[in-house]
């Protein structure tokens, strides 16, 4: 799913706009499968699959396998809905510049829902 991701960002106009200023390389963590996500002015510019030895990042969003099947539903359960409601459940950490995770908030938890819209 997440590979897909550049696909479903870079044609929304609405998502790519919330990052306009995201100039950033970030990972996401799904069970044991690393990616880094690199943005340019909002535009998902790769998606790059792990494992990496001492690649940079500015911050990582880190889950198992099974919460991020849930959150990625088309219509999550409650407690599945958002990237803080994973955090308060202690499904989800999150490692690395928060600054910047916080700067771009609204753009990434656009970005991880994306893919919701493929779900069956």
């Amino acid at each position: 799913m997440i590979e897909r991701i550049p696909e479903l960002v870079n044609h929304d106009p609405a998502i790519v706009r919330w990052g306009r200023h995201m100039n950033e390389t970030f990972m996401v963590e799904v069970g044991d499968q690393q990616y880094l996500l690199t943005v340019r002015e909002g535009r998902v510019e790769s998606v790059t699959r792990g494992p990496f030895v001492m690649r940079a990042w500015r911050f990582a969003i880190r889950a198992k396998k099974d919460c991020w099947e849930k959150f990625w539903q088309k219509v999550p359960a409650p407690g599945w809905h958002d990237l803080f409601a994973l955090l308060r459940r202690g499904d989800v950490t999150f490692e690395g510049d928060q600054r910047v995770l916080m700067a771009y908030l609204l753009y990434l938890k656009l970005v991880l829902a994306a893919p919701r819209r493929l779900a069956a």
